[in-house]
């Protein structure tokens, strides 16, 4: 979706303009999806009517803050608000029968790190998957990531979300034969830098068989993981 430019001084219109990008979902597989962060809720209201008035399924708005959802939901009142993703969703799929739970598992290192892995189940389960998540398996106790090992074998993909160093991406991929998708996140004291250092060091593993996605990206992550499941 794109806006328009800003309109001379005097001359603003009250409806904001966009774009819907309606035909996205025949082209690709999932549909446009509307990321308010940046957005006003007016704006973030304008691209998302647009989506459902189309008739696109699901239609999905992350990056969401209270004062886009009560925008949205005034206008579409159907819209369940997942408030801790930041996730607003409006007729999720009904899960694929041929896909098993836990084909896609998402694995967080802490606690911390359950707002990104949230956006990414609810993401996917919206889309019609049906994921699995393990918590709290972090490398600090090594032992918590081996007593979870049978169920990190049976995936077909995994998505792993970890802060500080992000050492359990590159640790699980070499526990296993599936692809990993690592989700460096913002969690971390002071020189973890916003999720820097958790990025730079994915980037830099050593462990073959990684993909990485940006600082807490469960959405992009969700994608990527569903497209590897489409695809096989």
């Amino acid at each position: 979706m794109t806006r328009e430019a800003p309109a001379a001084p005097g001359t603003e219109t009250a409806t904001p303009v966009v774009r819907a990008d309606t035909a996205r979902a025949a082209r690709t597989g999932e549909p446009e999806v509307v990321y308010a962060a940046g957005k006003t809720p007016a704006e973030t209201v304008a691209a998302t009517s647009a989506l459902v008035t189309a008739g696109v399924r699901p239609v999905l708005v992350t990056r969401a803050d209270d004062a886009h959802a009560a925008a949205v939901r005034a206008a579409h009142p159907e819209i369940v608000w997942h408030r801790e993703a930041g996730l607003l969703v409006f007729d999720a799929l009904a899960p694929h029968p041929e896909v098993r739970t836990g084909d896609i598992t998402i694995v967080t290192a802490g606690t911390s790190d359950l707002r990104v892995a949230d956006e990414c189940r609810l993401v996917l389960e919206a889309m019609g998957e049906r994921p699995a998540t393990i918590v709290d398996v972090g490398v600090a106790g090594l032992h918590r990531v081996l007593e979870v090992r049978p169920a990190l074998e049976t995936a077909r993909v995994l998505v792993v979300v970890a802060g500080m160093e992000a050492a359990l991406g590159p640790v699980v991929a070499g526990l296993v034969a599936a692809p990993v998708i690592a989700v460096p996140t913002s969690v971390g004291y002071g020189a973890a830098n916003g999720g820097m250092t958790a990025l730079h060091g994915l980037l830099s593993a050593c462990t073959p068989g990684i993909a990485v996605v940006n600082i807490d990206n469960g959405f992009g992550a969700a994608m990527l993981a569903r497209r590897i499941l489409r695809a096989a």
